[in-house]
């Protein structure tokens, strides 16, 4: 390019080589940049714990995503002043881009990005000769650089995850670098260079942005990129200057691909779910005192120690030993009382699979029913049978037999409200019901005292 410029100006190089050399410093920023996004990322990562990884592993979540971007592109970034650049005045022109990103953990994922747009700017920057200014503007220069297509590839990392009423984010603002290559074409107008056609350069793409769930797997993309060009003909003129760069502001929509029942795996919290383990762990140890404090309470007030069929909480006479009929109250029964219930117990008998009882009981528990009234006692009739039949059928067959020894000692002057008949079938044995004298003790008619 030197060719083309004023002969009076062309010893001005030899120090602009060395300005160049030393400009090229520029694009340190963006390399500890992208430096920083993976050792932080490290970091992150192996912060995760087994458990977190394990029950959120990717096979559970939507990885992929897409994305479709436009915006506005310039060659005046926030970072660096206009004079950065070969001219001196940019504008701002449309650009669109998209990308596919595949999430490697919730917070990092790799993208490859492709970007399109037009770039444009005037008052062309020149060196001038004397020492009053290092260059010289000229007014009616003009280009314009049409970016035919870029590809990169990045690293995209979420910083944060906002959660709202449950642990998959709803704000996640995020920082993205990375390294790429670009095909452009400059035209320049009255700057004093030849207009070159079809050029390419490496760049490295960096920039930060938000996104923010509109639907489950939809997100909208806000951010804002630089790139450094690692070229100064972006815009087709190089003096040698520094090297090129750009913005790109843009907003878009950022769509999830698979399984639509799922969430995306770049939207889950994984410190969320540290709170909630732990908070459900805590519940669960709440809940686990209340039951033994429960149990325990169960156990002092309706557990029977003593086996004597009476709650703690209303034994009167508790550690009865065992074997001993007892009252209501838990104590033990008079012994003409308990042989009275012995006799009744051991001579009741009823006709084959009726509930018809047979005379031969008559007299045991006529003198049940004696004692019944004498002392104003309570009884409890519970009836019980062997397994054979229907369970339908013997359930039916133990509550017409208990119902039939009440109806007998009512009939012979007991208080039928002081008389509770209750039948449990089959489902109570007290013996194998695999033989004929464990059937013949499972069918029988209990009395409690009470």
């Amino acid at each position: 390019m030197r060719d083309h410029l004023p002969a009076n100006k062309t010893h001005m190089f030899k120090l602009l080589e060395g300005k160049k050399k030393t400009s090229r410093r520029l694009i340190k920023p963006a390399i500890i940049f992208s430096l920083l996004a993976f050792s932080t990322q490290s970091i992150a990562q192996t912060s995760l714990t087994d458990t977190t990884t394990q029950r959120f592993s990717a096979r559970n979540f939507r990885t992929w995503t897409v994305g479709v971007n436009a915006g506005v592109m310039s060659q005046h970034t926030l970072l660096w002043a206009n004079n950065n650049n070969d001219y001196t005045t940019p504008t701002l022109d449309f650009g669109y881009s998209a990308y596919v990103r595949k999430q490697i953990i919730p917070s990092l994922g790799i993208r490859a990005d492709f970007m399109f747009g037009k770039l444009r700017g005037f008052r062309a920057q020149s060196p001038a000769m004397g020492n009053e200014t290092p260059y010289d503007i000229q007014f009616g220069t003009s280009y314009s650089t049409r970016i035919k297509w870029s590809g990169a590839l990045a690293v995209d990392y979420s910083f944060a995850n906002f959660k709202m009423w449950d642990e998959f984010g709803l704000f996640r603002p995020y920082v993205t670098a990375g390294v790429g290559k670009m095909v452009y074409d400059p035209t320049n107008v009255n700057s004093g260079n030849t207009t070159e056609r079809i050029l390419d350069s490496y760049f490295l793409p960096t920039g930060l942005g938000l996104r923010f769930g509109i639907a489950r797997g939809i997100n909208v993309d806000l951010g804002y990129k630089i790139n450094f060009m690692k070229t100064d003909r972006l815009d087709g003129y190089d003096i040698g200057k520094t090297y090129d760069s750009f913005s790109y502001s843009h907003l878009g929509l950022e769509f999830a691909i698979g399984n639509r029942n799922k969430y995306q795996l770049a939207a889950y919290n994984p410190q969320s779910s540290k709170y909630d383990d732990s908070e459900l762990r805590r519940r669960i140890a709440i809940l686990d005192s209340m039951q033994r404090e429960d149990r325990a309470r169960y156990n002092r007030e309706l557990g029977d120690e003593d086996d004597d069929g009476v709650a703690n909480k209303f034994d009167k006479c508790p550690l009865t030993p065992a074997g001993v009929r007892v009252d209501g109250a838990g104590c033990p029964l008079p012994e003409f009382a308990q042989k009275v219930l012995n006799d009744a117990y051991n001579n009741l008998e009823f006709d084959f699979a009726k509930a018809t009882i047979r005379s031969s009981s008559y007299p045991t528990l006529d003198k049940l029913a004696t004692l019944l009234k004498e002392n104003n006692w309570s009884l409890k009739l519970s009836g019980h049978t062997d397994n054979v039949g229907s369970e339908r059928y013997n359930f039916g067959l133990s509550k017409d037999r208990a119902e039939a020894v009440k109806a007998y000692l009512v009939s012979k002057g007991a208080n039928p409200s002081r008389i509770e008949a209750t039948g449990y079938g089959e489902l109570q044995p007290i013996a194998s019901n695999e033989t004929d004298p464990g059937r013949q003790r499972n069918r029988r008619v209990e009395f409690a005292l009470y």
